[in-house]
């Protein structure tokens, strides 16, 4: 996928890691890599209805920077603002987008919150995916708003650790209860500024409300057993603490969800936050964090618990070094993730790892085909396939692998294509401009390796970045293409004949995170979720792979990262275990019958 900086910025993979934002001009005159791009793209002399954003200021490999590049990303900036005059360029100055004032929404938003507003850093705009017109701005985080933030945060933690874990269960629920009063408003700026359907942004929030309803109870619940000594007068007993610190670097495509998830569950467990979202959802980062500091302020808690630092590799990178981190959850690609964990292992931290997916479906001869079908277009079409759930590869039955792909691609002809916070509206558009460069590769990177388009795979002549879903036959089970993880809505459809074999292509790739088959054979069935069926994190039956619920942990094997997030016992990631022993006697018996005397 892309590389260090670009995930560390909380991109996706392959398409979907664009870099969307435009950096200002940094002090002392310095135009050094992608800033020259920058300023060429906006160009200094032009009215504000002729500049043009930049499709993608290029950014910078993190373990490989150039001296120039680096001294760029380090050197103290002087903020540059736009002119006056261009402030109706921006959507939120606009009447048809007033409701992102509703949000705390302006023209230009500070992006580190510590308990107050601030930041020093570069000034960042969002885009729109659906036209690519400007939304608002951002100023992230220095490396000084960094340090000072994090200081912050481990000051709160010492307040919010005392407070017993049902009142933090308490204080989750308020927060809930207030994603809940703008869960409309909210939704529509992740469709907004993400690019995904209205209702599957609206549908984003409530995960997280979910998460919060969920965190409530077990917040009640969390705990160690009580184990039987083998010395008398002697009890053993499991006792867990919160780590202390978690930092959650999380991306565009999941900007809501990924952080309740983690925050949620963190913060009933006795830890404080410290969020950097993808700088190109910075304003939905901005927004959720707003209606967090208010119940916290409501409830006099340090603002500190549930920190925001936007910024970019720099602030990333910070992270994943920092030893006052006491638990860094990173939610990108594989090839960053890989990094990210070298960086935290490097000084003995802990890593929880969200990282890519190359997930397939299996459809077997005796499979239902109602199911099938509408299965299938939501897993490979939803949310304009960046999901890391997304169905990318279809396996199908020799004997019906035609029936099927006919009627897939009759399917496909009827998505409705629009503006994603139209409520009509099936399918909106990429992220990013990069991201359609990298589905047009793909595409003619199928086509080289034996593959026929049968729908789709050219871009749409519309405003905004959108290109055709997109269906690819004939192919190897092991083309190469096929074993890449394309962040975009590109499904390949393969033909097997056996349950064996099938079983073992499902696998035979690097990422293990979802997978399904359609089939009505009981046996079957429980081969599939047995020790010699799918090696993923979401092993699933007679549904798409993507669509997980909140009660169950979320995360996957191999290169996906091993993390598990959300539900089940994904808590004790959270938390740290202690086993204590207390001697209640007057003797002091050893254990194994050891007499030292």
């Amino acid at each position: 996928m892309i590389g260090l900086k670009r995930a560390l910025k909380g991109s996706r993979p392959q398409g979907g890691g664009g870099c969307r934002v435009s950096h200002r001009r940094p002090a002392g005159g310095a135009t050094t890599g992608g800033y020259q791009s920058a300023r060429a793209a906006w160009g200094r002399a032009r009215p504000p209805s002729r500049r043009r954003p930049p499709s993608c200021v290029r950014p910078l490999d993190m373990l490989g920077w150039s001296r120039a590049a680096a001294s760029v990303l380090l050197l103290p900036r002087r903020v540059w603002w736009r002119p006056e005059a261009a402030m109706s360029s921006l959507l939120v100055g606009q009447p048809k987008y007033a409701w992102l004032r509703e949000l705390g929404l302006q023209e230009d938003n500070p992006g580190v919150y510590n308990g107050s507003w601030g930041g020093g850093g570069q000034v960042v705009t969002t885009y729109c995916p659906a036209n690519n017109e400007p939304i608002a701005r951002v100023r992230q985080a220095s490396l000084e708003d960094y340090e000072e933030t994090v200081k912050k945060a481990k000051e709160a933690w010492k307040v919010w650790a005392d407070i017993p874990a049902p009142k933090r269960g308490e204080i989750v629920r308020q927060i809930g209860d207030a994603l809940r009063q703008k869960i409309k408003v909210l939704g529509s700026l992740v469709s907004l500024e993400m690019g995904k359907i209205y209702v599957e942004g609206v549908g984003e929030v409530q995960e997280y409300v979910d998460v919060c309803d969920y965190a409530v109870g077990l917040s009640r619940m969390i705990g160690g057993p009580i184990l039987p000594s083998e010395r008398s007068g002697h009890a053993l007993i499991e006792q867990w603490n919160p780590v202390g610190l978690v930092g959650i670097i999380t991306a565009f495509n999941f900007p809501v969800a990924v952080y309740g998830w983690n925050s949620a569950i963190a913060m009933i467990c006795g830890n404080a936050c410290l969020w950097k979202g993808a700088p190109t959802t910075s304003l939905t980062s901005v927004a959720v964090t707003k209606i967090i500091a208010k119940v916290l302020e409501d409830n006099k808690i340090p603002g500190a618990v549930c920190s925001l630092v936007c910024g970019g590799a720099d602030i990333g990178t910070a992270m994943a070094r920092d030893g006052r981190m006491d638990l860094l959850s990173f939610t990108g690609s594989t090839e960053v993730g890989k990094q990210v964990a070298l960086m935290v292992q490097e000084r003995f931290g802990r890593s929880l790892l969200e990282l890519g997916g190359n997930n397939a479906i299996i459809v077997f001869e005796d499979a239902d085909l109602n199911l099938v079908i509408p299965s299938t277009l939501f897993a490979a079409v939803g949310t304009a396939g960046q999901r890391c759930t997304t169905a990318r590869r279809l396996f199908l039955h020799e004997s019906i692998h035609d029936e099927v792909v006919e009627k897939l691609a009759k399917a496909y002809a009827q998505v409705r294509v629009g503006d994603p916070w139209d409520p009509d509206t099936l399918y909106g558009p990429l992220h990013t401009k990069e991201a359609v460069k990298m589905f047009l590769d793909a595409v003619q990177q199928a086509k080289q390796q034996g593959g026929s388009v049968v729908y789709g795979g050219k871009v749409i002549n519309r405003p905004g970045n959108y290109v055709e879903p997109t269906i690819v036959t004939g192919l190897a089970h092991n083309a190469p293409i096929v074993h890449t993880e394309t962040f975009a809505p590109i499904l390949y459809v393969l033909k097997f004949k056996e349950e064996e074999e099938v079983f073992a292509w499902n696998n035979e790739v690097k990422q293990g995170l979802s997978s399904s088959i359609f089939t009505r054979d009981l046996g079957r069935i429980f081969r599939w979720l047995g020790p010699k069926g799918s090696d993923c994190g979401i092993v699933n039956v007679n549904i798409p792979t993507s669509g997980a619920e909140i009660g169950g942990a979320f995360g996957g094997e191999k290169h996906t990262g091993g993390g598990r997030e959300s539900g089940s016992d994904s808590w004790k990631l959270y938390m740290r275990r202690s086993t204590c022993t207390i001697n209640y006697s007057k003797d002091l018996p050893l254990a194994q019958g050891i007499k030292f005397q």
